[in-house]
């Protein structure tokens, strides 16, 4: 048995209300530990103080007396023992108001709510173009693409249908 199950066991082990196989265990693990049979002697020592100690009996009418007060005092009606106690009753409804403030408490922030949806439009920014940026070092380092001439005549309409087009991927069908 290890220390910390003997700890648990020890003042029920002293006052003999453990079952015999715990008690063959107990007493093994007190032979080969000195810091658990130094605690036993301990709580005996202090059992045999606590035995010394002079038991207080009430006096002779204690329970007369008792009785007696308990019937004195007035019974509630039946239909009012069904309402709680009034520091049970405000603090439930306390908790009842600060839960409907919790929750109507973002409704009422106008402020998050752009903030998030700018937030969200860049990410939905990044990943649509994220297939350029994957390829961003080989369009960059390709000596072809320097030597091209931009071309400079305006086509009527190529803007509005370019916008339309899914970007061609012209990589030398590699």
């Amino acid at each position: 048995m290890k220390c910390e199950e003997i700890s648990n066991e020890l003042i029920a082990f002293l006052d003999n209300r453990v079952s015999a196989g715990a008690r063959r265990g107990i007493e093994e693990h007190l032979t080969g530990c000195a810091a658990c049979r130094t605690r036993a002697e301990e709580f005996r020592k202090l059992s045999s103080l606590l035995d010394e100690v002079p038991a207080i009996e009430p006096s002779f009418g204690f329970n007369a007396r008792l009785r007696q007060r308990i019937a004195a005092e007035p019974a509630r009606p039946r239909f009012f023992s069904f309402i709680p106690q009034p520091r049970l009753a405000l603090s439930m409804a306390l908790m009842a108001a600060m839960t409907v403030f919790i929750v109507e408490l973002p409704k009422g922030n106008p402020v998050a709510q752009p903030a998030t949806a700018a937030v969200q439009q860049e990410d939905f920014n990044a990943i649509k173009n994220l297939g350029v940026l994957e390829n961003y070092d080989v369009v960059t380092k390709l000596g072809a693409l320097s030597e091209l001439v931009p071309d400079q005549s305006p086509v009527q309409g190529s803007d509005s249908q370019r916008q339309g087009q899914p970007a061609s991927n012209d990589d030398g069908g590699a």
